[in-house]
């Protein structure tokens, strides 16, 4: 993958932001279809990142954090759809247009993309992402048996489930996180592997660097 890879990735995103439905209840997000090209869809499902198993522990992403994948600098190195996508959600044209979209501050933070695999026994309590992520974007990958059930759980407060977004590949469920941005995976079977990238903004505050794309490089859309 090359330039024209990541200039097609920029287009099909852009072009999904137009046409992406938005919903105000119980906050504000967006449900985005058709985020990328087909070709690198199929690259990303492809991947082949071992898939670690929960042992009975679940509940939030980093009580696992010695087995999650991300699109760190070693893996940018090593496929090359993962970096074509960190490229290009590094460019400042696309921060400028993120900006635009969802009404958000960028300047300054890094880019951390999480290539997430969940089965079986995988459950996330309600949380909002409020602090140091700026922008997350729940990118759906997988299309196994009964995966249209597998969506993000939107609650209106942290007891109080309202709503499942939509579950298939190349849907994605996006949000500005605020003190009401409640989300999480209540338990349920899992058919197979749900796949999905997990895409954030964060500060610099931020302390796992190795999990970022470009740990030394906030991101700027000028």
């Amino acid at each position: 993958m090359n330039a024209d890879t990541e200039r097609r990735i920029f287009e099909c995103f852009t072009g999904a932001l137009a046409s992406a439905d938005s919903s105000d209840a119980p906050y504000r997000h967006w449900n985005i279809a058709g985020l990328l090209p087909d070709d690198v869809l199929s690259g990303l499902k492809s991947v082949d990142f071992p898939v670690a198993p929960l042992d009975g522990v679940s509940g939030k992403r980093e009580l696992h954090n010695d087995t999650r994948h991300y699109f760190d600098q070693r893996n940018i190195a090593d496929f090359p759809v993962v970096a074509a996508i960190a490229n290009t959600f590094q460019q400042p044209n696309m921060i400028a247009t993120i900006e635009k979209f969802f009404s958000t501050d960028l300047a300054g933070t890094l880019l951390r993309i999480e290539y997430a695999q969940d089965m079986t026994g995988f459950w996330l309590e309600p949380h909002t992402d409020l602090g140091v992520k700026k922008l997350t974007v729940l990118l759906y990958l997988s299309d196994g048996p009964d995966h249209d059930t597998l969506g993000t759980d939107i609650y209106a407060a942290k007891d109080q489930w309202a709503a499942r977004s939509s579950f298939a590949p190349n849907i994605a469920m996006a949000f500005v996180p605020g003190d009401n941005t409640f989300h999480g995976f209540e338990k349920r079977p899992i058919n197979g592997v749900r796949k999905s990238l997990i895409l954030n903004y964060v500060t610099t505050e931020w302390r796992d660097r190795e999990q970022l794309a470009f740990p030394d490089q906030p991101v700027s859309s000028t």
